[in-house]
């Protein structure tokens, strides 16, 4: 049996694949924490979904929600994959559009600025590796790669577009660096499956129009993710 766990930062992503696949809640799993788990049996496969929960009335979103509900997740769970999906920003430059769905071919941070030392500024970056036959996959299901960029903020500093230029990013969210930082050091593969929501060199690249996609790309995110966990229940991790 296979443990396959989804971290999923926004309920509104991950409830068309829990409606989807019939999965049932265990209310209270990760108390005190925040954190929901919703689980049942695909295959070979014992499937969970984990979202950080809620706060203000609000997704708890963002890089500490991600690396929180990771740890817990390595922590009660033991899985042997960890899947992050969800939206994310892209690029009309790189040939993305919205509702597309991409596989993460690494993971980056792109706000995290630690001058005077290249150790600690290598270790901002990050440069996380994702599952090795993320690209095998990505092909086998005609999906498009790019590298995950992750930074606390929806909007960029002229230094944070700076640093995703230099360094390749393609598909800027908030999470998929924190989830693949958590993985490596519990020695888990990860795999990121993110759904282009916004623009970012449209005119109209702004919130209205992320909340607006939102229900688009989380339909895209379900068609996708049915694809990849039918191929992965016939792969070896």
């Amino acid at each position: 049996m296979t443990f396959l766990c989804y971290v999923v930062a926004m309920e509104a992503e991950a409830q068309p694949f829990i409606a989807f696949y019939a999965m049932q809640e265990r209310k209270g799993f990760f108390a005190p924490l925040p954190c929901r788990l919703w689980e049942c049996e695909y295959e070979s496969i014992t499937l969970y979904v984990v979202t950080p929960g809620r706060h203000h009335d609000r997704d708890l979103i963002g890089c500490e929600a991600a690396a929180m509900t990771t740890t817990a997740v390595m922590e009660r769970l033991h899985p042997d994959m960890i899947i992050n999906s969800g939206t994310c920003g892209a690029w009309a430059r790189h040939g993305m559009h919205v509702g597309q769905v991409c596989i993460g071919s690494g993971a980056m941070f792109h706000d995290r600025r630690v001058p005077g030392d290249n150790v600690w500024a290598t270790q901002g970056l990050g440069n996380y590796q994702v599952w090795q036959g993320s690209k095998r996959m990505a092909e086998a299901l005609g999906l498009a790669m790019g590298k995950v960029t992750t930074g606390s903020s929806f909007d960029m500093t002229k230094e944070d577009e700076q640093n995703i230029e230099n360094n390749g990013g393609q598909l800027k969210e908030m999470e998929g660096a924190a989830v693949a930082f958590v993985c490596s050091q519990y020695g888990i593969p990860v795999v990121l499956v993110k759904a282009v929501t916004n623009l970012r060199d449209a005119p109209d690249d702004d919130m209205e129009t992320f909340h607006n996609n939102l229900r688009t790309a989380s339909e895209a995110l379900l068609e996708a993710n049915k694809q990849i966990l039918s191929y992965l229940a016939n792969a070896t991790l």
